[in-house]
């Protein structure tokens, strides 16, 4: 079963945790190692992403800079959720990376650049559930193409409205029955594998196949640049967006047994398996491309359903190994829409957003912020419209998947490896007694949460002697420990300063046109929408964010077992 051996112990040692960062338990633990585990390779899907968007990076690049590409981006990408894991397990909460920066940034940007992180978080995982959903919507879509040639007209409306029927089965899943999802990730862990099985054995089997200098030497530049070398930068994004997503399982950290081991196990593990599968889709498909032209300019809007029907010859097989991908997409929808509304949620509880007295309700027989989930899937659904004008457009909205995330992961990560660096971080965890299971139950409508007005003083760690700065204001008594998950030493350094490099290298090349010349049509909009997030959301703070956003806020309920101090654990 998908449960602790004692279930009791471990939720009463999660809850503790969780005290010692100021918030009571609201949410329900539904979520094991399995099921997260599930959960964190369903949330990637990257040998269906492979398929996807792959046409990106054959353009810039060709079938080289794919596969190199593709090599370059896993290890890296590893390393940005390696550091992730670490601070995940260091503070495991739902609101991740702006409660990281709070306690990690300097006493006079904590508040200003928690709340802009907190934000782009949002807004990133909101316009994920846009993403993923239009292409399940379109996956259905470029089905109906290739099952009725003759007689179906596509339309950029009709995608949208079947994006919406994605999206209307995710709000489904996730208010009505949120019980079923641990079972329901186990289940599409097990189909997202037989899925790549069945489909890589249909590939090899039925195609003709290219050479390996095809697959391994050969280079392009369809967007014409200026060299080859930056035609692979550009075309190196599409690698990048295979692995965006994998702080999914960070977001659920208030429903994960054993958060603080299970969520780093999950996202290092997923990464490693992720992308083993994707590598080998990545090849396949590069060697059963076919003819280039008919399945770059596929009418079905997706190269990967050309390169089906190529390769089985029947409309009825491409028909199912395309309903496998769409199945899988589909799925990882519902489990963005959960991950999105759990960081909104989070953020809001804090008074991070308008409506937050609102956004913060948690139902109390599903024990799921339904509010949260309306919200979001409400403003992805809005953004999907923008696509029926201009699938281009639509495209630079959604870069926020690329841009915003990895601007989200920078600035916790490189405030880390300032602390690692001056040594600021005990090498124990400090917790607070073992007590919260007596505290009385929260109102679920989440209200129960002020401000601290205790600033925490700089203590030491008996065990390494190592002077613990004031890192800490508003939040509860967290001081910058070690969790059970860590890189130690120089090791541990090295990647970090490589992680921070990494990302400051993909946010300079998410900006960038897939082609020149550069016309209206074609230009990257996305430095415009991210930082049009940024600009409203330092707008929105000087109006009424720094009125209502204090930082990370102490429930009422813990504030009592707070004060009763810290013990080594």
């Amino acid at each position: 079963m998908d449960v602790p051996a004692d279930r009791n112990n471990g939720q009463t040692v999660d809850s503790d945790v969780l005290a010692l960062l100021g918030k009571k338990q609201v949410l329900k633990r539904r979520f094991g190692l399995l099921s997260i585990f599930g959960f964190a390779m369903c949330e990637l899907i990257t040998w269906e992403t492979v398929l996807a968007i792959f046409s990106q990076g054959l353009d810039n690049g060709g079938p080289a800079g794919l596969v190199y590409g593709f090599l370059i981006a896993w290890l890296s990408t590893l390393s940005v959720y390696t550091v992730i894991s670490e601070l995940a397990s260091m503070a495991p909460i739902a609101g991740g990376q702006y409660y990281w920066v709070y306690i990690l940034a300097p006493t006079r940007y904590k508040k200003f650049s928690s709340y802009i992180i907190g934000w782009l978080t949002s807004l990133a995982w909101i316009a994920t559930i846009a993403t993923e959903s239009v292409f399940a919507g379109t996956i259905i879509q470029g089905l109906i193409i290739l099952d009725y040639p003759d007689t179906y007209v596509p339309k950029e409306y009709q995608g949208t409205l079947l994006t919406w029927l994605v999206i209307a089965v995710a709000i489904l899943i996730n208010t009505v029955i949120p019980g079923t999802l641990p079972k329901f990730e186990i289940f599409i862990l097990v189909f997202h594998v037989a899925g790549f099985i069945t489909i890589m054995a249909l590939l090899w089997t039925y195609s003709t196949h290219q050479t390996a200098s095809f697959v391994f030497t050969t280079s392009l530049n369809e967007g014409n640049w200026p060299t080859q070398g930056l035609s692979y930068c550009v075309g190196f994004l599409g690698n990048v967006a295979t692995f965006v997503g994998a702080d999914a399982t960070v977001h659920m950290a208030e429903e994960i047994s054993n958060a603080a081991i299970n969520i780093p196990r999950a996202i290092c593990g997923s990464m490693i398996i992720n992308g083993i599968l994707g590598f080998a889709m990545m090849l396949t498909v590069l060697f059963c491309i076919g003819d280039l032209t008919t399945v770059v300019g596929t009418a079905t809007g997706f190269p990967f359903i050309q390169i089906f029907y190529d390769s089985v010859g029947s409309i009825a097989g491409a028909t199912v190994m395309t309903a496998v991908v769409l199945a899988l997409t589909w799925s990882c929808a519902i489990g963005i829409t959960t991950t999105a509304s759990r960081m909104t949620w989070s953020f809001a509880r804090d008074r991070g957003t308008p409506f937050s007295h609102y956004l913060m309700k948690v139902d109390k027989r599903t024990k799921v912020p339904i509010i949260a989930v309306g919200a979001v899937t409400l403003f992805a659904a809005l953004l999907t419209l923008i696509y029926i004008g201009s699938p281009t457009a639509f495209n630079d909205v959604i870069s926020l998947t690329i841009t915003g995330f990895y601007g989200s992961y920078f600035l916790p990560s490189a405030f880390l490896l300032y602390h690692r660096i001056k040594g600021h971080v005990a090498s124990k965890t400090l917790h607070i007694p073992a007590a919260t299971q007596d505290l009385p139950e929260p109102s679920h409508d989440g209200a129960d949460g002020h401000i601290g007005d205790e600033k925490m003083k700089p203590s030491e760690d008996p065990n390494t002697s190592t002077t613990i700065p004031d890192v800490a204001i508003e939040v509860a008594q967290i001081q910058l420990a070690w969790g059970p998950f860590r890189i130690p030493g120089i090791l541990g350094i090295i990647n970090n300063l490589y992680a921070c490099l990494y990302m400051i290298f993909v946010i300079f090349w998410s900006v960038w046109p897939p082609a020149t010349p550069v016309s209206a049509s074609t230009m990257n909009y996305s430095v415009l929408v991210t930082g049009g997030v940024i600009i409203f959301s330092v707008i929105w703070y000087w109006i009424r964010g720094r009125k209502e956003y204090q930082g990370p806020l102490i429930d009422d309920e813990v504030r009592n077992v707070i004060r009763l101090g810290s013990v080594v654990a």
